[in-house]
Protein backbone atom coordinates (compact mmCIF):
# COMPACT_ATOMS: atom_id res chain seq x y z
CA UNK A 1 0.00 0.00 0.00
CA UNK A 2 2.70 2.21 1.03
CA UNK A 3 4.65 1.47 -2.07
CA UNK A 4 1.65 2.85 -4.36
CA UNK A 5 1.25 5.33 -2.87
CA UNK A 6 5.35 6.65 -2.63
CA UNK A 7 4.91 5.47 -6.41
CA UNK A 8 2.20 7.70 -7.28
CA UNK A 9 3.49 10.39 -5.33
CA UNK A 10 6.67 10.09 -8.23
CA UNK A 11 4.26 10.11 -10.98
CA UNK A 12 2.73 13.48 -9.61
CA UNK A 13 6.46 14.97 -8.60
CA UNK A 14 7.41 16.97 -11.76
CA UNK A 15 3.84 18.67 -11.41
CA UNK A 16 4.44 19.17 -7.66
CA UNK A 17 7.97 20.89 -8.42
CA UNK A 18 6.67 23.32 -11.16
CA UNK A 19 3.37 24.53 -8.40
CA UNK A 20 5.85 24.58 -5.95
CA UNK A 21 8.73 26.85 -7.15
CA UNK A 22 6.22 29.10 -8.62
CA UNK A 23 4.21 29.58 -5.80
CA UNK A 24 7.68 29.94 -3.44
CA UNK A 25 9.90 32.35 -5.20
CA UNK A 26 12.84 33.39 -2.60
CA UNK A 27 13.71 36.27 -1.51
CA UNK A 28 11.66 39.62 0.24
CA UNK A 29 8.13 40.05 0.09
CA UNK A 30 6.20 43.16 0.45
CA UNK A 31 2.42 43.67 0.96
CA UNK A 32 1.52 45.83 -2.17
CA UNK A 33 -1.92 46.64 -0.76
CA UNK A 34 -2.56 50.03 1.57
CA UNK A 35 -5.16 50.29 3.76
CA UNK A 36 -8.09 51.70 1.72
CA UNK A 37 -7.03 49.00 -0.54
CA UNK A 38 -5.14 50.86 -3.25
CA UNK A 39 -2.06 49.17 -4.61
CA UNK A 40 1.20 50.48 -3.37
CA UNK A 41 4.77 50.26 -4.67
CA UNK A 42 7.01 48.02 -3.22
CA UNK A 43 10.30 49.80 -2.27
CA UNK A 44 13.04 48.92 -4.77
CA UNK A 45 15.80 46.91 -3.67
CA UNK A 46 19.40 48.74 -3.61
CA UNK A 47 22.22 46.56 -4.42
CA UNK A 48 25.03 47.46 -1.80
CA UNK A 49 27.93 48.34 -4.14
CA UNK A 50 31.35 50.48 -3.31
CA UNK A 51 29.25 53.65 -4.95
CA UNK A 52 26.45 53.00 -3.02
CA UNK A 53 28.58 53.14 0.81
CA UNK A 54 30.40 56.11 -0.16
CA UNK A 55 27.41 58.16 -0.92
CA UNK A 56 25.63 56.50 2.49
CA UNK A 57 28.36 57.35 3.99
CA UNK A 58 28.63 61.68 2.81
CA UNK A 59 24.87 61.74 3.63
CA UNK A 60 25.04 60.50 7.02
CA UNK A 61 28.09 62.49 7.79
CA UNK A 62 25.70 65.88 6.33
CA UNK A 63 23.11 64.68 8.82
CA UNK A 64 25.66 64.50 11.88
CA UNK A 65 27.08 68.55 11.11
CA UNK A 66 25.43 69.59 13.64
CA UNK A 67 26.99 73.01 15.07
CA UNK A 68 28.14 72.99 19.16
CA UNK A 69 30.39 75.58 18.66
CA UNK A 70 28.34 77.08 21.22
CA UNK A 71 29.07 74.38 23.73
CA UNK A 72 33.06 74.52 23.25
CA UNK A 73 34.72 76.99 25.65
CA UNK A 74 38.50 76.72 25.43
CA UNK A 75 38.60 79.39 28.23
CA UNK A 76 36.50 79.67 30.39
CA UNK A 77 36.10 82.39 32.61
CA UNK A 78 35.84 82.48 36.72
CA UNK A 79 32.75 81.57 38.39
CA UNK A 80 30.36 84.24 38.92
CA UNK A 81 28.06 84.63 41.99
CA UNK A 82 24.09 84.11 41.61
CA UNK A 83 20.88 84.21 43.88
CA UNK A 84 20.86 81.72 46.41
CA UNK A 85 24.87 81.44 46.91
CA UNK A 86 26.23 81.99 50.11
CA UNK A 87 29.23 83.34 50.75
CA UNK A 88 31.46 83.33 53.53
CA UNK A 89 32.93 87.11 54.58
CA UNK A 90 35.83 87.88 57.24
CA UNK A 91 36.80 91.35 57.87
CA UNK A 92 40.31 90.63 59.85
CA UNK A 93 40.26 92.53 62.74
CA UNK A 94 36.77 92.80 63.36
CA UNK A 95 35.38 89.76 63.89
CA UNK A 96 32.10 91.22 65.46
CA UNK A 97 31.28 91.80 61.95
CA UNK A 98 30.96 87.98 60.76
CA UNK A 99 28.12 86.67 62.94
CA UNK A 100 25.51 88.71 61.10
CA UNK A 101 25.82 86.16 58.60
CA UNK A 102 24.91 83.27 60.87
CA UNK A 103 21.17 83.96 61.95
CA UNK A 104 19.70 80.34 61.30
CA UNK A 105 21.87 78.34 64.02
CA UNK A 106 20.96 81.24 66.04
CA UNK A 107 16.85 80.81 65.54
CA UNK A 108 17.55 77.13 65.93
CA UNK A 109 19.21 77.04 69.39
CA UNK A 110 16.35 79.04 70.31
CA UNK A 111 14.01 77.11 69.84
CA UNK A 112 15.43 74.20 71.14
CA UNK A 113 15.67 72.51 67.52
CA UNK A 114 19.21 72.64 66.64
CA UNK A 115 19.18 69.27 64.89
CA UNK A 116 16.24 69.56 63.06
CA UNK A 117 17.07 73.27 61.35
CA UNK A 118 20.33 72.04 61.06
CA UNK A 119 19.20 69.50 58.47
CA UNK A 120 16.47 71.99 56.68
CA UNK A 121 18.90 75.63 56.96
CA UNK A 122 21.21 77.17 54.79
CA UNK A 123 24.38 77.46 55.89
CA UNK A 124 25.61 79.49 57.77
CA UNK A 125 27.11 82.84 55.73
CA UNK A 126 25.56 85.50 53.50
CA UNK A 127 22.42 84.53 51.45
CA UNK A 128 22.39 85.99 47.93
CA UNK A 129 18.37 86.88 47.78
CA UNK A 130 16.38 86.57 44.73
CA UNK A 131 17.26 89.80 43.74
CA UNK A 132 21.47 89.07 43.88
CA UNK A 133 22.36 91.49 46.96
CA UNK A 134 23.61 90.59 50.55
CA UNK A 135 23.20 92.29 53.39
CA UNK A 136 26.46 93.69 55.13
CA UNK A 137 27.27 95.76 58.40
CA UNK A 138 28.39 99.22 57.20
CA UNK A 139 27.34 98.23 53.36
CA UNK A 140 23.74 98.01 53.23
CA UNK A 141 22.61 95.90 50.96
CA UNK A 142 25.30 95.16 48.34
CA UNK A 143 24.44 93.77 44.48
CA UNK A 144 27.17 90.68 43.99
CA UNK A 145 25.47 88.42 41.50
CA UNK A 146 27.09 88.29 38.37
CA UNK A 147 30.08 89.37 40.02
CA UNK A 148 33.51 86.69 40.47
CA UNK A 149 34.59 86.35 44.12
CA UNK A 150 37.32 89.39 43.51
CA UNK A 151 35.04 91.39 42.32
CA UNK A 152 32.64 91.37 45.14
CA UNK A 153 35.19 91.37 47.58
CA UNK A 154 36.74 94.96 45.86
CA UNK A 155 33.36 96.46 45.93
CA UNK A 156 32.83 95.41 49.84
CA UNK A 157 35.77 96.94 50.78
CA UNK A 158 35.29 100.11 48.72
CA UNK A 159 32.02 100.23 50.74
CA UNK A 160 33.63 99.56 54.48
CA UNK A 161 36.73 101.60 53.39
CA UNK A 162 34.10 104.72 54.32
CA UNK A 163 33.96 103.05 58.22
CA UNK A 164 37.05 100.76 58.27
CA UNK A 165 40.42 101.95 57.87
CA UNK A 166 42.31 99.67 55.45
CA UNK A 167 39.77 96.97 55.52
CA UNK A 168 41.34 93.40 54.81
CA UNK A 169 38.50 91.36 53.49
CA UNK A 170 38.31 87.93 52.51
CA UNK A 171 35.12 86.59 50.33
CA UNK A 172 34.26 83.54 49.11
CA UNK A 173 31.56 81.48 48.10
CA UNK A 174 30.84 79.07 50.87
CA UNK A 175 27.93 76.77 49.58
CA UNK A 176 27.14 76.71 45.36
CA UNK A 177 23.29 76.86 45.08
CA UNK A 178 22.48 79.36 42.19
CA UNK A 179 23.31 77.31 39.15
CA UNK A 180 22.93 73.21 38.40
CA UNK A 181 23.03 71.20 35.35
CA UNK A 182 20.68 67.97 35.63
CA UNK A 183 22.22 64.37 34.53
CA UNK A 184 20.23 61.49 33.33
CA UNK A 185 19.89 58.19 31.79
CA UNK A 186 23.04 55.38 31.92
CA UNK A 187 24.98 56.84 34.90
CA UNK A 188 25.27 55.13 38.06
CA UNK A 189 24.39 58.60 39.99
CA UNK A 190 21.60 60.32 38.29
CA UNK A 191 20.24 63.84 39.78
CA UNK A 192 20.92 67.33 40.32
CA UNK A 193 25.09 68.55 40.04
CA UNK A 194 25.89 71.94 41.24
CA UNK A 195 27.82 74.19 39.29
CA UNK A 196 31.25 75.40 41.19
CA UNK A 197 34.33 77.14 41.00
CA UNK A 198 35.74 73.86 38.69
CA UNK A 199 34.60 74.40 35.27
CA UNK A 200 31.33 72.22 34.34
CA UNK A 201 32.87 70.71 31.50
CA UNK A 202 30.65 67.49 29.85
CA UNK A 203 33.22 64.95 30.90
CA UNK A 204 33.46 67.07 34.75
CA UNK A 205 29.60 66.02 35.23
CA UNK A 206 29.15 62.86 34.08
CA UNK A 207 32.62 61.79 36.61
CA UNK A 208 30.52 63.55 39.08
CA UNK A 209 27.07 61.73 38.36
CA UNK A 210 29.88 58.42 38.67
CA UNK A 211 30.92 57.45 35.27
CA UNK A 212 28.97 56.00 32.39
CA UNK A 213 27.67 52.41 32.95
CA UNK A 214 28.42 49.58 31.25
CA UNK A 215 25.51 49.76 28.82
CA UNK A 216 25.60 53.54 28.32
CA UNK A 217 26.67 53.92 24.64
CA UNK A 218 28.47 56.92 24.41
CA UNK A 219 27.70 57.74 20.84
CA UNK A 220 24.34 59.05 22.13
CA UNK A 221 24.77 61.58 24.96
CA UNK A 222 21.97 64.08 24.49
CA UNK A 223 22.39 68.00 26.10
CA UNK A 224 19.55 70.31 25.82
CA UNK A 225 20.15 74.25 26.37
CA UNK A 226 16.72 76.32 25.67
CA UNK A 227 14.66 73.83 23.50
CA UNK A 228 17.40 73.35 21.48
CA UNK A 229 19.09 69.78 21.44
CA UNK A 230 22.50 68.63 20.65
CA UNK A 231 23.74 65.24 19.91
CA UNK A 232 27.26 64.10 20.88
CA UNK A 233 29.28 61.51 19.89
CA UNK A 234 32.36 61.15 22.36
CA UNK A 235 34.11 58.88 19.97
CA UNK A 236 33.79 61.19 16.81
CA UNK A 237 34.76 64.57 18.94
CA UNK A 238 37.91 62.70 19.70
CA UNK A 239 38.44 61.28 16.60
CA UNK A 240 37.59 65.23 15.11
CA UNK A 241 40.38 66.34 17.63
CA UNK A 242 37.92 68.10 19.73
CA UNK A 243 38.91 67.65 23.58
CA UNK A 244 35.48 66.49 25.34
CA UNK A 245 36.82 68.74 27.96
CA UNK A 246 36.12 71.70 25.73
CA UNK A 247 32.29 70.85 26.17
CA UNK A 248 31.18 73.71 28.66
CA UNK A 249 27.68 73.10 30.29
CA UNK A 250 25.86 76.02 30.88
CA UNK A 251 23.18 76.30 34.22
CA UNK A 252 20.16 74.96 33.36
CA UNK A 253 21.57 72.25 30.96
CA UNK A 254 20.29 68.37 30.93
CA UNK A 255 22.54 65.72 30.04
CA UNK A 256 21.44 62.61 28.77
CA UNK A 257 22.94 59.14 28.55
CA UNK A 258 21.59 57.03 26.39
CA UNK A 259 21.30 53.20 26.18
CA UNK A 260 22.49 50.57 23.87
CA UNK A 261 19.79 48.95 24.08
CA UNK A 262 17.51 52.06 22.67
CA UNK A 263 20.01 51.04 19.17
CA UNK A 264 19.35 47.79 18.19
CA UNK A 265 19.76 45.98 14.70
CA UNK A 266 17.52 42.73 14.31
CA UNK A 267 19.19 39.61 12.13
CA UNK A 268 16.71 37.06 11.49
CA UNK A 269 15.80 34.82 8.45
CA UNK A 270 18.11 31.97 7.77
CA UNK A 271 20.76 32.32 10.02
CA UNK A 272 22.43 30.51 12.89
CA UNK A 273 21.43 32.21 15.58
CA UNK A 274 18.84 34.68 14.47
CA UNK A 275 18.91 38.00 16.87
CA UNK A 276 18.50 41.39 18.24
CA UNK A 277 22.33 43.10 18.83
CA UNK A 278 22.88 45.83 20.17
CA UNK A 279 25.45 48.64 18.54
CA UNK A 280 28.65 48.90 19.82
CA UNK A 281 28.63 52.80 20.36
CA UNK A 282 26.71 53.87 17.83
CA UNK A 283 28.84 51.22 15.02
CA UNK A 284 27.98 48.22 13.51
CA UNK A 285 28.46 46.99 10.06
CA UNK A 286 26.82 44.15 8.26
CA UNK A 287 29.35 41.71 8.29
CA UNK A 288 29.59 41.68 12.25
CA UNK A 289 26.01 41.66 12.89
CA UNK A 290 25.91 38.27 10.47
CA UNK A 291 29.09 37.34 12.34
CA UNK A 292 27.59 37.77 15.74
CA UNK A 293 24.55 35.63 14.35
CA UNK A 294 26.67 32.95 13.21
CA UNK A 295 26.54 33.93 9.63
CA UNK A 296 24.40 32.55 7.18
CA UNK A 297 22.68 28.89 7.24
CA UNK A 298 24.97 26.84 4.90
CA UNK A 299 21.94 24.23 4.96
CA UNK A 300 19.14 26.71 3.74
CA UNK A 301 20.93 30.03 3.65
CA UNK A 302 20.56 31.93 0.19
CA UNK A 303 23.98 33.68 0.29
CA UNK A 304 22.76 36.04 -2.84
CA UNK A 305 19.94 37.45 -1.16
CA UNK A 306 21.09 39.36 1.93
CA UNK A 307 18.73 42.01 2.55
CA UNK A 308 18.90 45.10 4.79
CA UNK A 309 15.51 46.78 5.64
CA UNK A 310 15.47 50.46 6.96
CA UNK A 311 13.11 52.86 7.63
CA UNK A 312 13.79 56.55 7.41
CA UNK A 313 11.79 59.65 6.94
CA UNK A 314 11.50 59.05 2.95
CA UNK A 315 9.81 56.14 3.12
CA UNK A 316 11.09 52.19 3.53
CA UNK A 317 14.52 51.13 1.56
CA UNK A 318 15.39 47.79 1.07
CA UNK A 319 19.28 46.65 0.11
CA UNK A 320 20.53 43.90 -0.84
CA UNK A 321 24.52 42.18 -0.85
CA UNK A 322 25.37 39.76 -2.96
CA UNK A 323 27.62 37.40 -1.16
CA UNK A 324 28.97 35.20 -4.01
CA UNK A 325 30.23 38.54 -5.48
CA UNK A 326 33.77 39.65 -5.47
CA UNK A 327 34.59 41.51 -2.73
CA UNK A 328 31.13 41.52 -1.18
CA UNK A 329 33.02 40.91 2.48
CA UNK A 330 34.86 44.14 2.34
CA UNK A 331 31.33 45.43 1.31
CA UNK A 332 29.25 43.93 4.02
CA UNK A 333 32.27 45.03 6.64
CA UNK A 334 32.14 48.82 4.72
CA UNK A 335 28.23 48.98 5.26
CA UNK A 336 27.29 50.67 8.24
CA UNK A 337 23.93 49.58 9.85
CA UNK A 338 21.68 51.94 11.60
CA UNK A 339 19.14 51.70 14.61
CA UNK A 340 16.29 49.33 13.67
CA UNK A 341 17.64 47.81 10.79
CA UNK A 342 16.50 44.68 10.09
CA UNK A 343 19.08 42.17 8.45
CA UNK A 344 17.30 39.12 6.20
CA UNK A 345 18.85 36.47 4.88
CA UNK A 346 16.12 34.95 2.59
CA UNK A 347 16.26 30.69 2.15
CA UNK A 348 17.40 29.33 -0.99
CA UNK A 349 15.31 27.83 -3.68
CA UNK A 350 15.43 24.20 -2.80
CA UNK A 351 14.85 25.09 0.86
CA UNK A 352 11.45 26.84 -0.26
CA UNK A 353 10.83 23.57 -2.41
CA UNK A 354 11.14 21.47 -0.27
CA UNK A 355 8.95 23.60 2.98
CA UNK A 356 6.16 23.91 0.36
CA UNK A 357 6.23 20.33 -0.37
CA UNK A 358 6.20 19.41 3.50
CA UNK A 359 3.47 21.04 3.77
CA UNK A 360 1.55 20.02 1.05
CA UNK A 361 2.41 16.59 2.27
CA UNK A 362 3.94 16.23 5.69
CA UNK A 363 6.14 12.96 5.79
CA UNK A 364 5.34 11.71 1.97
CA UNK A 365 8.51 12.78 0.44
CA UNK A 366 10.80 10.95 2.96
CA UNK A 367 9.07 7.83 2.86
CA UNK A 368 9.01 8.35 -1.39
CA UNK A 369 12.41 8.47 -0.77
CA UNK A 370 12.90 5.55 1.31
CA UNK A 371 10.88 3.49 -0.63
CA UNK A 372 12.59 4.35 -3.82
CA UNK A 373 15.56 3.74 -2.75
CA UNK A 374 15.19 0.24 -1.53
CA UNK A 375 17.38 -2.58 -3.17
Amino acid sequence: MRFSIARALLRTCPLLIVSALAGCASGLQFHSGGADGRAEAAPPTEMITEQLIHAEKQKAAQQKQQDISSLIVKNPGPYRIGAGDVLSITVWDHPELAGAGMPAAAAAADNGTLATAAANSTPPGFVVDHKGRIQFPFAGLLPVEGLTEEQARAQLSEKLAKYIANPNVTLRVQSYRSKRVYIDGEVKSPGLQAINDIPMSLMEALNRAGGLLPTADQSRIAVERSKVRYDINLRELVQKGIDPNTVLLAPGDVVRVHSRDESKVFVSGEVITPKALTMHDGRLTLNEALGESGGVSPLSGDARQIYVVRKTAEGTRVFQLDARVTGSIAMAEEFELRPKDVVYVAASPLANWNRNLSLLFPGALTSAVGVTTRP
